[in-house]
């Protein structure tokens, strides 16, 4: 049966052509909710196919009121971390049949609840949130207008909202443990501007780790170029440290960069571990050795969280130590 011009073909047309009932075409579009044999499921895909069958997103969610589509509000879309955190998160709610609508913050609390308020008034079926330092506890206020919400990544302090995280104090003690080992006592660490969420977290955990050795605490933007001037700026100085511990990946190839501009040899006079552990990372120039964030299972357990109903976010999960060449091992991706 040929597609007419102009017109779209329907659920009727489908099971036509399959030879089926309308119901067990929908039963199949929709994964459910009654098994179909897996024949007259091959049956209808391949009419679907041979029509050029699109669901009707619209009517479904007239139907169901449901609309099948999940808000994403990330904190910053031009960072490769979220890049790959979003990435994951789109794949997950993939496998469970729903599409993902993103949002950039820009790193602004503002524009944060404004996505949330944007996205609500698109009545989608839930709410991913990557959480923009310093703002309001969306998570909540969306979960008050009955639209179920979760954290990834970061949250608010005293959010009510689950929220699925890292381990970012266990990362930071294996990073430690590692320059130890290579001999290194007074070990720096390169924070943001501020100390909140995660970098906050990571800095605190580094500062009980190296208490009184006098180990410097670096601040810049999360930026590539940031990171490259203050270690331009320091190699300059002569007062460049010679192991360092980076926030985050941005900064670290930044570091790298800069370190390989002024000839400053890397590892053998600065030892550089990051706490991030973006695909990047891998293809610096040496590799960097990372605390690699479980990006893959942290959108998983975040997408289960939000559309499984469950109350409590799991327990934080581990960023496993993946040495390269940047900290003074011989590379080894494990």
């Amino acid at each position: 049966m040929a597609k007419q011009a102009g017109k779209a073909p329907t659920l009727t047309d489908v099971a036509r052509v399959a030879g089926t009932s309308t119901a067990v075409v929908s039963y199949v579009m929709n994964n459910g909710p009654r098994p179909v044999a897996a024949a007259t499921r091959e049956r209808v895909l391949a009419a679907a196919a041979e029509l050029d069958y699109r669901p009707n997103r619209i009517a479904r969610a007239l139907r169901s009121r449901t609309t099948g589509v999940v808000g994403l509000i990330l904190a910053d879309a031009s960072n490769p971390y979220f890049g790959a955190l979003a990435r994951h998160v789109e794949q997950a709610l993939d496998k469970r049949g729903k599409l993902t609508l993103t949002g950039n913050a820009g790193y602004s609390p503002d524009r944060q609840e404004h996505l949330a308020d944007k996205f609500l008034a698109a009545q989608v079926d839930g709410l991913v949130i990557v959480f923009a330092d310093g703002g309001a506890d969306v998570a909540t206020q969306v979960k008050r207008a009955g639209v179920p919400a979760v954290y990834v990544h970061n949250q608010p302090e005293d959010g009510q909202a689950p929220a699925v995280t890292a381990d970012n104090e266990d990362a930071v003690q294996q990073a430690v443990a590692h320059l130890r080992g290579h001999g290194h006592t007074r070990i720096a660490f390169l924070a943001g501007p501020r100390d909140a969420g995660p970098v906050g977290r990571r800095r605190a955990t580094w500062e009980t780790a190296l208490a009184g050795t006098g180990a410097p605490l670096l601040r810049c933007e999360y930026s590539r170029a940031a990171a490259a001037a203050l270690t331009g700026q320091l190699i300059s100085e002569g007062s460049m440290p010679a192991a360092l511990i980076t926030a985050t990946d941005e900064q670290a190839i930044g570091v790298l960069a800069a370190a390989r501009a002024h000839r400053l040899a890397v590892p053998e006079r600065l030892a550089v571990i990051s706490l991030d552990g973006t695909p990047d990372s891998a293809y610096t120039a040496p590799a960097l050795t990372v605390t690699q964030q479980p990006l893959e299972a942290m959108a998983a357990q975040a997408v289960d969280l939000l559309l499984g109903g469950e109350a409590a976010a799991p327990p934080a999960l581990s960023a496993p130590l993946v040495i390269r060449g940047s900290c003074g091992c011989a590379a080894t991706d494990s």
